[in-house]
């Protein structure tokens, strides 16, 4: 972990399924999220990724990378340009700042149509100081 360090990018489909199930697993039944025709009579062309969903799955991108052993301290996003289904989103990483065994990850997510979210992440990794060998776990399992 050192400031500077690039973390590899993640590429996520943008499905109407995980659209969906990211909404209902947060317990977020706005119709934007679940119901094509509603969310065109409200203006937008389909249904759209809700926060939570974004949240989740930029903890998911920093998770994969620094190990099961990471913690997340603090997560900070905001979202710009919707995720609709049939989308790809990419999620890229730079560390920002090393205190410790604690590091602060600036993260960009981005789509087709632009910027989806912006933000940082606060995480510990136990035991792996400023430019610890081995802190990043290579080869983790990227997950649709």
């Amino acid at each position: 972990m050192r400031a500077g360090d690039a973390l590899p990018p993640l590429e996520i489909e943008i499905t109407r399924t995980l659209i969906v199930a990211g909404a209902i697993a947060s317990r977020d039944y706005q119709d934007v999220h679940h119901d094509a025709e509603l969310a065109r009579q409200k203006g937008s062309p389909d249904i759209f990724m809700n926060i939570l969903t974004t949240n989740g799955l930029v903890g998911r991108y920093i998770t994969d990378h620094f190990g099961p052993g990471a913690v997340l301290r603090r997560v900070a996003i905001r979202l710009g340009a919707p995720n609709y289904p049939g989308d790809t989103m990419v999620l890229t990483g730079t560390v920002e700042d090393v205190q410790g065994d604690t590091a602060t990850v600036k993260v960009v997510g981005a789509n087709g149509i632009g910027r989806h979210v912006t933000g940082t992440v606060t995480v510990t990794v136990p035991g792996a100081g400023a430019g610890a060998e081995g802190t990043a776990v290579q080869g983790a399992e990227s997950r649709p």
